[in-house]
């Protein structure tokens, strides 16, 4: 969990991976973009997730091979296959953060490549609206598990890719990010790719 470390238990084999406040700053602010996100692990692979949004009401749910939900409506991921027409969520570093620059990077050269650049200010719900099509796709870095892991799932179950940003499986680790369609994925990975060498 996000407060209190990891737990050890009896079981080995299953790990829940929570966040009780997800987009604090929000919840702080009044803003009503904040969510609980919680998955669970089994041997290493996720296998259930929820995203709920008490502002909202909104709850986004996924099963490993049964699916995403929002409430008890199916999920999908967008089906835009061109950059030059997509809406991209992200995070943006603050203060005591790393990777200004790269960040600067990264926006200017997805600013010219897509529809537009969006920065909502809660990791699970940017993954959970990715899942529902309201994003068509997402990037991130230096994130935590508990802010990643239900969404992960949540994108796979709706259809989409996740990867890290250097194309591996290993986001719950590195706390990096990149989701979407197949093609949304990939030109996001491949700009992203490019920013880092020019950074």
């Amino acid at each position: 969990m996000e407060e209190r470390g990891a737990v050890e238990g009896a079981d080995k084999s299953h790990r829940w991976i929570i966040d009780p406040l997800d987009g604090t700053t929000n919840f702080l602010h009044g803003i009503p973009l904040f969510a609980i996100s919680i998955a669970l692990e089994r041997e290493g692979e996720l296998v259930a997730g929820i995203i709920f949004n008490p502002a909202s009401g909104e709850t986004f749910t996924a099963e490993r091979g049964k699916g995403a939900f929002l409430d008890d409506r199916r999920i999908r991921v967008a089906g835009r296959r061109e950059l030059d027409s997509a809406i991209v969520a992200t995070g943006i570093p603050h203060r005591g953060k790393p990777d200004h620059d790269l960040f600067l990077e990264e926006c200017k050269r997805l600013m010219t490549r897509s529809a537009g650049v969006r920065r909502m200010g809660a990791a699970s719900l940017d993954l959970a609206w990715v899942a529902a099509g309201r994003f068509d796709g997402f990037w991130e870095r230096n994130l935590s598990a508990w802010d990643i892991a239900a969404g992960t799932l949540m994108v796979r179950e709706a259809g989409g890719y996740v990867s890290g940003l250097n194309g591996k499986q290993d986001m719950l680790a590195t706390g990096g990010i990149v989701a979407g369609n197949e093609e949304i994925h990939r030109a996001l990975s491949g700009v992203l790719a490019e920013s880092a060498k020019a950074a």
